[in-house]
């Protein structure tokens, strides 16, 4: 039996990896959950038979920040992403690692494109039903982790594109080799763990033809990291100064009118094509849009019949930075859309606590307590109340009294709700006895 010897620099970050978990709670945290959903998986990643994708490394760091109560680990990070960079490439370069790199990044856009179909069934769901019902905060749950499920895929995307474009270009086969039969390129063992880097063995191979090398490629036919998800808005218009009154609605501008018409009806065309990667594509560059512009695309989206594609941008918008988040909804509510705005704000609360604290606080400067009551209401209902603790420590003397409100006003169907926030605002020691 042929023995294949791990490359050193494989070797070198799983031992890193392992004194990394070996200070992490087996049972808690994103290392609880890998452990849990995929323990083989989280194994071979321990021994060096697999290079874990840097976003599954990212969380189990983010772990070990919360266990040793610091803000972030600097050094710490950069270290592990030059070991995993150098195990990554070591890994790639063994024999067959192209075709295994272009096998999953075909399967990383299969689960991409389940999770977007699956986001839009849970927007969609969560419209009819009450706020802050058991079922209005199982939905909120489960669209949280498909939030985490998409953005951990097209994280991915992007890595497996990057691996595949730093590796040489493959030698042309010989002769023999393209007369070699299907019976000769052995089946391999498929990998596994869709939330590591794979789909479950249930899922079969696309049947298509394979996934394009590089992720410059994918982006005409999928949702790449390019909309608000990512980071906002395109480096060019980030750098473009704010606007004055970025809330004001301005029906009579002309060049966006235009830009919503023509948007619409790219999307008409896509649709009908049955291209629904590059339709995602287009709704996540419109959330990107100066905010201002939005509701005259929501009315172009409506009349055009295609009300599913404005709860797919929503869903998107409400991954934006919190200040664009906090202009969207001003921009909606302005625009007479208050509904849309507070649905917005309620999808928002699947960022991290930080976020929501800065966006709930940004609200509040603005002189927009409604809304910002809304956001925490929303995150009241979907989150613990450990979370809810933590979010107050931002700023105690101003979001303790909307999440002690948000608590109150669910003592119907969740009479607990203020009982338990307020003795974890007392274990944080937030408030008195």
């Amino acid at each position: 039996m042929m023995v294949h010897h791990l490359p050193e620099e494989v070797a070198a970050f799983a031992r890193h990896l392992g004194r990394l978990v070996a200070g992490l709670d087996e049972g808690g945290g994103w290392y609880g959950v890998f452990r849990q959903r995929d323990p083989d998986g989280m194994r071979a990643c321990l021994d060096g038979r697999e290079v874990p994708p840097w976003d599954v490394v990212e969380s189990l760091l983010q772990d070990l920040a919360a266990a040793r109560g610091e803000g972030e680990l600097g050094p710490e990070t950069v270290r592990a992403r030059r070991l995993h960079a150098a195990a990554a490439a070591a890994y790639d370069r063994r024999p067959g690692g192209r075709d295994a790199l272009r096998e999953r990044l075909a399967l990383m856009v299969r689960e991409q494109a389940a999770a977007v179909r699956r986001g839009e069934e849970l927007v969609a769901l969560l419209g009819t039903v009450p706020e802050g019902t058991p079922d209005a905060q199982r939905l909120a749950h489960d669209l949280a982790w498909v939030q985490d499920d998409h953005a951990r895929a097209t994280a991915r995307i992007e890595e497996l594109g990057a691996r595949l474009a730093a590796l040489p270009e493959a030698p042309a086969p010989t002769p023999p080799e393209r007369s070699r039969t299907a019976a000769d390129v052995k089946p391999r063992k498929r990998p596994r763990g869709a939330r590591y880097a794979w789909l479950e063995e249930e899922d079969d191979l696309p049947d298509a033809a394979p996934a394009p090398a590089s992720v410059p490629d994918l982006s005409t036919t999928v949702a790449t990291p390019r909309g608000a998800r990512f980071g906002g808005a395109p480096e060019q218009e980030r750098q473009q100064p704010r606007p004055q009154h970025p809330h004001r609605y301005e029906a009579t501008d002309e060049t966006a009118r235009r830009a919503a018409h023509d948007t619409v009806g790219a999307l008409l065309r896509l649709r009908a094509g049955g291209r629904g990667g590059e339709a995602h594509a287009l709704l996540c560059e419109a959330a990107t849009w100066p905010a201002a512009r939005l509701p005259l695309l929501a009315d172009e989206l409506h009349r055009a019949g295609l009300a599913p594609d404005w709860a797919t941008l929503l869903w998107e918008a409400a991954s934006l930075p919190p200040e664009r988040l906090v202009d969207v909804a001003g921009a909606l509510t302005a625009a007479g859309r208050g509904q849309d705005a507070r649905q917005l704000l309620r999808q928002g609360v699947a960022r991290p606590t930080a976020e929501t604290a800065a966006a709930a606080l940004a609200l509040d400067e603005g002189g927009r307590p409604e809304e910002a009551q809304v956001l925490i209401g929303a995150f009241v209902g979907s989150r613990s109340a450990e979370d809810a603790a933590r979010l107050a420590a931002y700023a105690p003397h101003r979001l303790v009294p909307y999440l002690l409100s948000a608590a109150r006003a669910l003592a119907a169907t969740s009479p607990s709700r203020e009982r338990d926030l307020v003795h974890a605002l007392r274990v944080a020691g937030l408030v008195g006895d």
